[in-house]
């Protein structure tokens, strides 16, 4: 029979959707980097390549996250560490303002990033950064309690 000290358990509270939701938000940011660079390089497709290939990845672990956030909930042990219904809606804007940068990036050539791609992947970018920010005020708000 195994005896769990208090660190055992307090390790055994820690939420999946922390270890999935940093993706997203690295590889919004790295394709909002490569649609400036096609933009300055003028039309290298190389960097619409890497665009497309990096909102895949961030929807792709976006929804893994939204799935262990969803698991999240129904543990009772992540209750003090869930995020607040403001962080969840940004995060499921943010996810859906992805998916339709991602159609937009599914064209050929310039007009598939230009015009549009890299507006929504700097929107996808600003929202991103500030779902971050209100997560992290309730994180440091529950530092200050304990």
């Amino acid at each position: 029979m195994a005896v769990l000290s208090s660190r055992d358990r307090d390790s055994a509270a820690y939420p999946l959707q922390s270890l999935f939701v940093p993706f997203p938000f690295v590889c919004f940011t790295l394709a909002l980097g490569t649609d400036i660079a096609f933009w300055q390089s003028e039309g290298n497709i190389m960097w619409q390549n890497f665009s497309s290939w990096l909102l895949f990845a961030g929807l792709v672990f976006g929804a893994i996250g939204l799935i262990a956030g969803l698991l999240d909930l129904i543990r009772r042990r992540t209750r003090p560490l869930r995020p607040g219904f403001l962080s969840i809606f940004l995060y499921i804007v943010v996810l859906a303002v992805a998916l339709l940068n991602s159609f937009v990036h599914a064209g050929d050539g310039w007009t598939a990033v230009v015009p549009y791609g890299l507006f929504l992947s700097a929107v996808t970018f600003v929202l991103a950064l500030f779902a971050a920010v209100v997560s992290a005020r309730k994180y440091a708000r529950l530092a200050w309690r304990v």
